[in-house]
């Protein structure tokens, strides 16, 4: 019985979460200020998408003509290949069309086009859209969804989070701009760091502190403090707030292109409005780095020219043209930065330690070694006129 309870919670899971849609046009409205033309000429793809609910389609259909877009593309999961299975009903929307299928619309996914007027009202937008039942249940990995992929310049989505790694993949394997959710945390996972080291990837432009509110379907199995968070929001019903979330991004926007300001070391140390700097010497060296611990991102000390940890929250003011990334504390010693490696005769904790930055932490008579969490080691570009 507790087994079948088990599966029943797993199963229950939620892995639907609807964007709202000012977080989308004020996402994307950055991305226009840079370059206003980003889109013109261009075919975009929304696969994993919800395109009778979603916000996405709405948006790229009604700013179809503004956008100058080519063509749009909307896809969608059948409603039996998804986690999330309670209480499905067709909309009217599919059971009035004339080839409405009461067994497709529940195996099969469905594919909405925007690309010319169809109404005949002399303009483009979401009356136009014209769908159909795809071949398959829309799983983006289908040959179909990936031959949809091949034809479109753009990917936009929020893909479900528990295959962010294989969609990021996905995409990346066919060399396609994107602009997708997903989990903070994924910034360190080993799929995804390297792009973002190697500049071939980044942080949209809604920060980090940014709350995100999404609609999640009737019955999804939510935590009930995310939900009243949502509702501190103004969101009253099916909606959850998810303030680990970020948009990942390889669209160019001005927003990575400012410096971030910054206090000198001594000025640091002396004015710091973090308690654990203010007052201090200077700043804690780690044992196993040859880097500074820089606990804040606002503590960077403009005149350090050498290696420093920062927090991952530091890629939501990253500016390429001022700091260098050189690697990651939480994937061993994968970037060759780590100076030693612990054994357990020296610390009972040390394949932490060995994962991450260490320190030695003082308290009374006693010293022991402390591991910090994942730390982006960085520095100054110093052709930079800071």
């Amino acid at each position: 019985m507790a087994n079948e309870s088990l599966s029943k919670a797993k199963e229950a899971k939620n892995d639907e979460f609807y964007t709202q849609y000012h977080d989308i046009e004020k996402e994307v409205n950055a991305y226009l200020e840079y370059n206003p033309d980003v889109f013109r000429g261009k075919t975009v793809l929304l696969p994993c998408d919800d395109p009778e609910w979603s916000n996405f389609t709405k948006y790229f259909a009604q700013n179809f003509e503004r956008f100058g877009l080519k063509k749009l593309i909307s896809t969608s999961y059948a409603p039996e290949s998804k986690r999330y299975k309670f209480g499905y009903v067709p909309t009217l929307f599919e059971t009035e069309a004339p080839h409405f299928d009461a067994d497709k619309s529940k195996t099969h996914g469905k594919i909405f086009v925007l690309d010319h007027d169809v109404t005949g009202d002399g303009k483009i937008n979401v009356e136009d859209l014209e769908w159909q039942y795809l071949e398959g249940d829309g799983d983006f990995r289908s040959k179909e969804i990936c031959h949809l992929r091949d034809q479109a310049d753009f990917v936009i989505t929020n893909p479900p989070f528990s295959l962010f790694r294989e969609f990021l993949a996905w995409i990346v394997e066919a060399d396609k701009q994107f602009l997708i959710i997903g989990n903070m945390n994924a910034i360190t996972y080993k799929e995804v760091f390297p792009l973002i080291k190697d500049n071939k990837m980044w942080l949209g432009a809604t920060g980090f502190v940014t709350d995100m509110v999404f609609g999640v379907p009737e019955g999804a199995i939510v935590k009930e403090s995310d939900k009243k968070k949502a509702e501190r929001l103004g969101y009253v019903g099916n909606y959850t707030r998810l303030g680990n979330s970020c948009w990942f991004t390889n669209i160019d926007h001005g927003r990575r292109h400012q410096p971030l300001p910054l206090m000198t070391m001594a000025d640091n140390l002396k004015f710091s409005r973090h308690k654990e700097l203010r007052g201090r010497d200077s700043y804690i060296h780690y044992d196993n780095y040859d880097a500074i611990e820089v606990p804040y991102t606002d503590a960077i000390p403009s005149d350090y020219e050498g290696v420093m940890g920062v927090p991952i929250s530091f890629l939501d003011k990253y500016c390429p043209e001022q700091f260098v990334l050189l690697g990651i504390t939480d994937r061993g010693n994968v970037w060759g930065l780590k100076t030693k490696e612990y054994s357990l005769d020296e610390a009972p904790n040390a394949n932490d330690l060995n994962r991450r930055a260490a320190f030695v932490e003082i308290g009374g008579v006693s010293r022991r070694l402390t591991a910090t969490y994942a730390r982006l080691l960085i520095q100054k570009k110093i052709c930079h006129g800071s």
